[in-house]
């Protein structure tokens, strides 16, 4: 099999590589990663990986038809994985235009360039040609504290322009499916975290803020709800469903955790001062603070996997715990990695309290 990967420089895509080039089982001849190298998508992720043979990176736009194509048919791509996206909740809400340029349009110049290279395929490639979507469980809305978890048939209801562009891109994909009759698979998962996770978002700002004696910005009241996935349990998710899901197919993801905001900070917390406590012996949690809400604020989101589970046979191997312990031991390991991204990439002061 040859894979093109989109947005592979970044958390999950970069998590998804990592898994196929390292796993002894893998039926892959080629992975070419296309990535525009924007803020959060970061080579270094991969830098070990960079001499296998089986690996070729590409920066470009997922958006240019030509490049898309040309690497189609050069690499003789098999399937594409699509995690290239515009993420940040916080940053759709400052300014949505970028996130309707790549989830939107350039998910539908991707499919554009899909179609083609699939329509010219011999009849035994082209079935078993896929195009599968990584996408995420804020199309699905929000939810009360006792209603149902969100399922494959779950009425979109976007609160975010971030979650409008995914369910826009959602969509595109099922209708290309469905008009041209392109072999699609979508995925829709919940919050990730782990190693290589850019430190905007909650748990990897939290972790470092805490060790930098920064504060812990947390929104509202803390008791927004999220189901966490370890980003590995998801990779390992994404490759089964790729293999084994059925055509036009949704299929979600989750990590059976759901975790208020603040009880996350709290854990956190608690494993950082029992792996690499404060010079001064105080609790990180004096550094909690509590920040505006954001606007629009989704309360409560949670996945029922269980078609995956039951279809595919896949479960989640990290329990809520066990993920947390590894990715604290991960930053705390990886200094080098963050201090780059806090320091040369980035500007740790638009760094704000995470979804």
């Amino acid at each position: 099999m040859n894979i093109l990967v989109t947005g592979g420089c970044g958390f999950i895509g970069s998590n998804f590589i990592r898994q196929r080039l390292t796993e002894d089982a893998s039926p892959l001849r080629k992975l070419v990663n296309l990535d525009l190298l924007t803020y959060a998508g970061n080579p270094t992720n991969l830098a070990d990986l960079a001499s296998d043979p089986r690996y070729v990176f590409q920066k470009g736009d997922i958006g240019d038809e030509s490049l898309v194509a040309r690497l189609l048919q050069e690499h003789d791509i098999d399937a594409i994985v699509n995690f290239a996206a515009e993420s940040h909740v916080d940053r759709s809400i400052d300014s949505p235009e970028p996130f309707i340029q790549t989830n939107v349009t350039g998910t539908l110049r991707l499919l554009n360039a899909a179609r083609r290279h699939w329509s010219q395929l011999p009849d035994e490639r082209r079935e078993k040609f896929c195009f599968l979507h990584v996408s995420t469980d804020e199309v699905y809305g929000t939810l009360a504290p006792h209603d149902p978890a969100f399922s494959e048939t779950t009425p979109f209801a976007p609160n975010s322009p971030y979650a409008a562009s995914k369910a826009a891109s959602d969509h595109l994909v099922r209708a290309f499916q469905h008009t041209y009759g392109l072999p699609t698979l979508t995925t829709n998962c919940s919050n990730n975290y782990g190693p290589y996770h850019f430190p905007e978002k909650l748990i990897p700002l939290m972790i470092l803020n805490a060790l930098d004696g920064k504060p812990l910005p947390v929104y509202g009241d803390g008791q927004q709800i999220r189901d966490w996935l370890y980003v590995e349990d998801h990779a390992a998710a994404i490759w089964l469903v790729l293999q084994r899901g059925r055509t036009g197919e949704t299929y979600n993801v989750g990590g059976l955790n759901e975790r208020a905001n603040l009880d996350v900070v709290k854990t956190l917390c608690a494993l950082l001062e029992a792996k690499s406590p404060r010079p001064d012996g105080v609790s990180y949690t004096a550094q909690i603070t509590y920040v505006a809400d954001r606007p629009g604020h989704d309360r409560r989101y949670a996945i029922d996997c269980s078609k995956l589970q039951s279809e595919l046979g896949w479960a989640p191997f990290e329990s809520f715990e066990t993920g947390l312990a590894k990715t604290v031991d991960w930053y705390l390991k990886n200094r080098s990695w963050t201090d780059d991204i806090t320091q040369n990439r980035y500007n740790r002061e638009r760094l704000g309290a995470a979804k």
